[in-house]
C-alpha cells in the first residue's frame, strides 16, 4: 500500500469515528486494549499492553490515532496494562467464539464470492447460536459482524467467566463434534419382555435435545423419505451405504415400515439395521451440524477480539452489533457499509480487476484509474487491490 493510500484511509476512518459514538464492552477498565495503525511496509505492527486509562476517553483516541484494526481483550485483568500477561493478574475472560468463513470446509476459496462465504458463515453462526442457547443454554450472548470474514459471538454468563482452558476446551469439542461417541447418545432400560422369563435391554436414542437430537432428525427425515419412495428405489437407495446389501437392505426398509412410531420416539432396537443405520446418522450428523470455529479462539483467556463498532482495516466495513433477531435479515455487504462512505465517488487506481458486491449492487472494476462509491473505493484500497489517484 502507498503512503498516498494510507494517509487518505487514515484520514478517512478518523472523520468516520467523529462521526460515530462506540460503545465498549462491559468491564472496559480491566481488559486489554491493543490496535494496529497504518505502518509503512507490508507488516503489520501491534500496539498492546494498553489500559483504557492509558488510551484515554475511548472516542478521543480513535479520532486521534484512527487505528487501522483495534482490539480488546477477553480477559480482565487486576493490571490490564502490565507489560506480560503473568504480571496482568488474569481475573476472569469472556467465552468468545470465532467463525472465519476462509476456514470453513463448505467454502471454496477462489471459487466462492465474497458473499458466498458470508452467506455459509451466517448459517454456520445459527448452527453454533443453536449450540450455545438450546445445549448449553447460555442467555448473556452478543452476537457480532467481524467487518472482515464472519462473526463473534461473546459469552458473558456468569458461569463462564472462570472457566480455564481446560474447561473451555471442553466446550470447543462438543459444539465441532469432537470425540462423540454414539454409546453417549443412547440411554438403555432393562424391560421385562411380554412372556419372556428373562428381562430385556431397550436402548432409546435421546431425542430431546443436543447431538441425540440433531442424530434423530436426520435418521427421521432418511427415514420418512425412504417411506414415501417405491420399493425399488427405496431399496437401491438404502445399499448406496456401506456394508449394506440386498438382504440388509431389505431388513431395514421392513423395519421402517413397520416400526415407524417407536422411531419417532427414539427406539432404534426395532432392528439390528436400524440401529447400524442410526449410528451413521450421529456421523453425519458431526459433518454436517457442527459448528467449524476458530478453536484457539475459544480456549485462550487472553484474547485480544475486534471493537464493535470499529471500523476493519482490511474492508473497510464496520464491525456490527446483532441483536438475536436481526442475524437472519443482515446483510453485512449492505449493512455493515459505513454512511460516511456513502453518498460520493472518487477515483483510485486499480490492480486487482474483478467483480465485487457490496452496498447492494455488483461492480465490474477493471484495471487502472477508475470513479468508483467511495465505499467500494475504501474496500478495494483496504484489500489491497487499489491505490488511491495520484493528484
Amino acid at each position: 500500500m502507498e503512503e498516498r493510500t494510507r494517509a487518505y484511509l487514515r484520514g478517512r476512518f478518523r472523520d468516520h469515528y467523529r462521526r460515530t459514538e462506540i460503545t465498549p464492552p462491559p468491564a472496559a477498565n480491566e481488559r486489554e486494549w491493543g490496535f494496529i495503525p497504518w505502518t509503512e511496509g507490508p507488516d503489520t505492527t501491534m500496539v498492546r499492553h494498553r489500559s483504557l486509562l492509558e488510551l484515554g476517553d475511548l472516542s478521543e483516541f480513535l479520532v486521534r490515532k484512527r487505528p487501522r484494526h483495534v482490539y480488546f481483550s477477553a480477559g480482565r485483568f487486576r493490571d490490564p496494562g502490565a507489560s506480560s500477561m503473568s504480571a496482568k493478574d488474569w481475573q476472569s475472560a469472556d467465552l468468545v467464539f470465532d467463525l472465519d468463513a476462509d476456514h470453513l470446509p463448505s467454502v471454496t476459496l477462489g471459487e466462492d464470492s465474497y458473499a458466498e462465504m458470508l452467506a455459509k458463515c451466517k448459517d454456520a453462526l445459527f448452527r453454533l447460536l443453536g449450540f450455545l442457547e438450546d445445549d448449553f443454554g447460555f442467555e448473556d450472548l452478543e452476537i457480532v459482524f467481524s467487518g472482515g470474514r464472519g462473526y463473534h459471538v461473546h459469552v458473558r454468563d456468569e458461569n463462564v467467566l472462570h472457566l480455564d482452558r481446560e474447561h473451555r476446551r471442553e466446550i470447543v469439542d462438543y459444539v465441532r463434534g469432537i470425540g462423540l461417541e454414539y454409546e453417549h447418545l443412547i440411554e438403555t432400560e432393562t424391560v421385562a419382555g411380554l412372556g419372556r422369563k428373562t428381562p430385556t435391554e431397550r436402548r432409546t436414542l435421546e431425542i430431546e435435545g443436543g447431538w441425540g437430537k440433531r442424530t434423530h432428525a436426520r435418521l427421521m427425515t432418511f427415514v420418512d423419505g425412504l417411506l414415501e419412495m417405491d420399493e425399488d428405489d427405496a431399496l437401491e437407495r438404502l445399499q448406496e451405504f456401506d456394508g449394506i446389501g440386498e438382504g440388509k437392505a431389505e431388513a431395514t426398509l421392513n423395519a421402517a415400515r413397520n416400526n415407524r412410531e417407536q422411531l419417532a420416539a427414539g427406539n432404534v432396537t426395532v432392528h439390528t439395521a436400524v440401529s447400524q443405520l442410526a449410528e451413521r446418522f450421529a456421523a453425519r450428523a458431526v459433518d454436517d451440524d457442527n459448528a467449524p470455529i476458530d478453536e484457539p479462539v475459544t480456549t485462550d483467556t487472553n484474547r485480544l477480539i475486534r471493537l464493535p463498532g470499529s471500523l476493519h482495516g482490511g474492508s473497510g466495513l464496520k464491525t456490527v452489533r446483532l441483536a438475536r433477531d436481526e442475524i437472519d435479515a443482515f446483510d453485512p455487504l449492505v449493512d455493515a457499509v459505513p454512511d460516511t462512505f456513502r453518498g460520493h465517488e472518487i477515483t483510485v487506481d486499480v490492480t486487482a480487476p474483478g467483480e465485487v458486491e457490496l452496498g447492494g449492487d455488483s461492480f465490474t472494476v477493471t484495471e487502472g484509474d477508475q470513479s468508483l462509491p467511495e465505499y467500494v473505493a475504501v474496500f478495494l484500497m483496504a484489500r489491497g487491490r487499489a491505490e488511491k489517484e495520484k493528484e
